[in-house]
């Protein structure tokens, strides 16, 4: 049998799935990237270069629009990385209901994100939810949650933290009990206590675990949309409009061609971010 003919059997096996990734992933891909060069009506499309794109620089929240997706990325994606690190090392520990209790924190990742949103904006509300009502019995005046443009992006970002920690919590999990149990014992002898055991064994030891968490918790910062709309529609004024909801109310407006330029202008602003912190993340992690 010949090295090519060699070859050409093994890349068969590859063929089902190359076809399908491309007819579900690299088709719409490309189809993007053309239609945001379009004046597209869904039935009907004139080329009209980069007009789109141009017209979507000049959207006057779109620099609020920036500002408020890296904020939120960086809040939702720190808390996350902090929060399944914390649970993941107690969950991880001599505690007799540890299933159970990872199940709980598990649970919300399962919710749907709509529902999880119309949920808290209820809680939310300023003089009926069921924060703000609590406060009071203890003589606390809690603060108008989603209609402060000061503290409803940071309002919106613990809920999707609230939301999400379960997931970081059982990447964390995985990633600690993957830790060789001789470096515990080697600690034991050296005679070091708890905090040595989490800041010179798991800490550093997990950092493939941390990494996972941080690239996928910033790519869905960055990305996020189904939340903020549920519980803000972007508003009040533009305070946590993200460039996800611009792009959607531009949508909505029937300019899909425009909508479509600004898909594909996210796609490269979390790519530009994304790659090089992926990349320096993975020089920074450490074999077993």
């Amino acid at each position: 049998m010949s090295k090519v003919f060699k070859r050409i059997y093994t890349y068969q096996f590859l063929l089902p799935a190359a076809i399908v990734y491309t007819v579900i992933f690299i088709v719409p891909t490309l189809m993007s990237f053309f239609f945001s060069l379009t004046r597209w009506t869904l039935s009907d499309w004139d080329f009209i270069g980069l007009r789109n794109f141009t017209t979507f620089f000049k959207e006057p929240s779109l620099s609020i629009g920036f500002k408020n997706t890296f904020i939120y990325a960086v809040v939702t994606c720190s808390l996350k990385v902090v929060g399944g690190l914390l649970l993941g090392v107690f969950l991880t520990g001599k505690i007799k209901t540890k299933d159970y209790l990872r199940s709980v924190v598990f649970f919300p990742t399962l919710v749907s994100t709509i529902a999880v949103g119309i949920t808290f904006s209820m809680m939310m509300h300023p003089t009926e939810g069921l924060i703000n009502t609590t406060l009071a019995r203890f003589g606390i005046e809690g603060p108008d949650w989603l209609g402060d443009t000061r503290i409803a992006l940071l309002s919106v970002a613990m809920v999707d933290v609230w939301k999400g920690v379960g997931f970081a919590t059982i990447i964390y999990i995985a990633g600690i009990l993957s830790i060789p149990e001789d470096y515990y014992e080697a600690l034991q002898i050296d005679g070091g206590g708890a905090w040595n055991k989490f800041w010179s064994i798991i800490v550093p030891l997990s950092r493939p675990a941390t990494n996972a968490v941080i690239i996928l918790a910033f790519i869905g910062g960055l990305r996020s949309f189904d939340l903020i709309w549920a519980m803000t529609q972007g508003g009040p004024g533009f305070a946590t409009d993200v460039i996800a909801s611009i792009i959607y109310k531009q949508y909505q407006g029937g300019f899909y061609g425009l909508s479509t330029a600004g898909n594909v202008i996210l796609f490269l602003f979390v790519s530009i971010l994304v790659f090089p912190l992926s990349r320096y993340l993975n020089r920074k992690e450490v074999d077993l």
